[in-house]
């Protein structure tokens, strides 16, 4: 079975990054949106990113809507922050846990195939 994970750590803050919204969509095959979902005081979505019947094969896109929960932490940003909505494509080819973290600042992220 394929299941899919995310966790966002606000390096600015050294926390989890409560309250980020985050969106969803297969691109390929069969492009759908899968859901729009906010991440809890741990950093992490609650609810199935994935359901059986749409956890597919395929290229898919998890967004991370970060300059709303940027300019939400009162930091000192300009008027049009460097990062605002951050889109990460990935494939999934096997029936496997796919985890896909985002490490945030207001100037930088990273992520990686996490387990």
């Amino acid at each position: 079975m394929t299941t899919l994970s995310t966790h966002v750590l606000s390096t600015a803050t050294g926390s989890p990054a409560a309250g980020l919204e985050i969106t969803l969509k297969r691109i390929e095959p069969h492009p759908k949106d899968l859901g729009v979902f906010i991440t809890n005081a741990d950093g992490r979505v609650s609810e199935k990113l994935l359901s059986d019947q749409d956890a597919l094969p395929g290229v898919y896109e998890i967004t991370f809507h970060a300059g709303d929960y940027l300019n939400g932490l009162g930091l000192e940003l300009p008027e049009y922050p460097f990062l605002d909505v951050i889109p990460i494509r990935f494939g999934i080819s096997e029936n496997a846990h796919y985890h896909v973290p985002l490490l945030l600042s207001p100037y930088g992220f990273s992520t990686y195939r996490g387990s």
